[in-house]
């Protein structure tokens, strides 16, 4: 704490730097904003928020209740309160905890500290301030500790548990309260951290089933195709592990041969890739409604509050919000974590499949509970670890997924490296630190994109 007066002037100083980027009112329009000297792009012009395709923009006013208007502006306040919520995670460092979007266009952006000294600088990038009594780091700690003691602890009762920071607590969901309560106690998790709520379903996997584009597993089970990838010259696809294990052999929807699991981690994670034959050509698309492409233009990941869609063959198009990271899930077969919590409903048939914000891919599906009759959750496996545990290109449009162009300045970013909130790199001799979750691609070159990189 005797950081403190040089912590805010450090603070101070990064509000200040960086005011020129403020979007002024993030329930404002997209115009509201006041560009920086060098005109760099706003957050919604790099997360191109622009190329979320009418069945999206339909399946969004149809779920969350918008009118076209709405749907388009909530898209833009998502993209440009995940770059704001960034900057600020960056200035308030070990106070920082959590941020969130709420209102029908996501037109609030809260974000929590654990000192009122940084209220100012919060109010003056146009979000709303939350003094709370424990940093995202101390949940996060909390949150490990459960994870861990879940392998020694009978958790079918206690199945879901996750860092809430719009409560700033540790959720532990159960059926039975006093699974919940042994949880927390073998995990030695402090009380005043924890809250128990009560649910009545097991979530449970969506198993051999038809999703977005639908392939089938050593010609019996199904799952879909959740976003097509590259590996060097070999193009395929990321899903869920519980589709398949290394070495199973893939079938297109059509049954035409089409690749091999070459990796696949479930439980723990739920995560795999498919090297597809040369009859098959990775597309930087997401099967829509009608038919339609839907195009992915990157990996940034959604802040909680923020719309999610996802595609299906068995029950189409259907979104939700995302309601929690860095979640810990219990099936049948195990515990898989983190995943990220959505009110997205699916059903069986459309696991493995793909959920996008925007034009940002988020993750595959994993499992939930209910149905799209009576309304359900969803957990899906984020997308940008899966990409770097297998090393693996999402096919984007525009860039050339991870060539390197001639003359490109020296610094250690890289094209294809999936970069975390607070990592630093260096770029045509200057340090920045990333804001938001991301796979670089070219054209999104540290000094291009302020919403995803911030010089130090």
């Amino acid at each position: 704490m005797h950081h403190r007066h040089r912590h805010h002037r450090a603070v101070g100083a990064a509000v200040a730097a960086t005011a020129a980027l403020l979007v002024a009112g993030l329930s404002g329009s997209a115009s509201a904003g006041t560009a920086p000297a060098d005109s760099a792009p706003t957050a919604a012009e790099t997360l191109r928020t622009d190329a979320a395709p009418p069945a999206l923009l339909k399946a969004m006013q149809r779920d969350l209740g918008l009118d076209r208007r709405q749907a388009e502006r909530r898209l833009v306040n998502e993209a440009e309160a995940g770059a704001t919520a960034g900057r600020l995670r960056a200035a308030l460092g070990g106070d920082f905890a959590g941020a969130w979007v709420r209102g029908a266009e996501s037109g609030t952006l809260t974000v929590a500290t654990t000192d009122a000294g940084d209220v100012a600088a919060i109010e003056a990038r146009g979000a709303e301030a939350k003094v709370v009594r424990h940093s995202l780091a101390d949940l996060d700690t909390a949150k490990a500790r459960l994870d861990k003691a879940a392998a020694g602890v009978n958790t079918a009762d206690a199945p879901v548990w996750y860092v809430d920071t719009r409560t700033n607590s540790v959720v532990v969901e159960a059926i039975r309260p006093a699974a919940a309560r042994s949880l927390l106690t073998a995990a030695g998790v402090d009380r005043s951290l924890a809250r128990v709520k009560s649910r009545t379903e097991r979530p449970r996997t969506f198993y051999d089933l038809r999703g977005g584009e639908a392939y089938y597993i050593n010609n019996s089970s199904r799952c879909s195709i959740g976003f097509p990838v590259t590996k060097g010259t070999q193009q395929g696809f990321a899903t869920a592990g519980h589709c398949g294990r290394a070495g199973s052999s893939t079938t297109g929807a059509n049954r035409v041969a089409q690749g091999t699991f070459q990796g696949s981690i479930f439980p723990g994670r739920d995560m795999a890739w498919v090297a597809t034959n040369s009859s098959w050509t990775a597309t930087p698309y997401v099967l829509g409604a009608g038919g339609q492409n839907v195009q992915v233009t990157g990996s940034t990941a959604s802040p909680v509050g923020a719309s999610v869609c996802r595609s299906g063959s068995t029950t189409g198009w259907h979104c939700g919000t995302v309601t929690q990271l860095n979640t810990s899930v219990t099936y049948q077969e195990g515990t898989i974590s983190p995943v990220t919590k959505t009110t997205v409903c699916a059903e069986p048939g459309d696991s493995g499949g793909s959920y996008i914000s925007g034009s940002q891919a988020q993750g595959v599906t994993s499992g939930g509970s209910g149905d799209c009759r009576t309304g359900g959750e969803t957990f899906f496996q984020p997308i940008n670890a899966l990409l770097q545990n297998y090393g693996l290109t999402l096919k984007t449009t525009g860039g050339d997924d991870g060539g390197e162009e001639p003359g490109e300045p020296g610094g250690t970013w890289a094209a294809g490296t999936v970069y975390q909130p607070g990592d630093t790199v260096t770029y045509g001799g200057a340090t920045f630190r990333c804001l938001q979750g991301h796979q670089a691609y070219a054209g999104w070159e540290p000094p291009n994109v302020p919403a995803l990189w911030q010089r130090v």
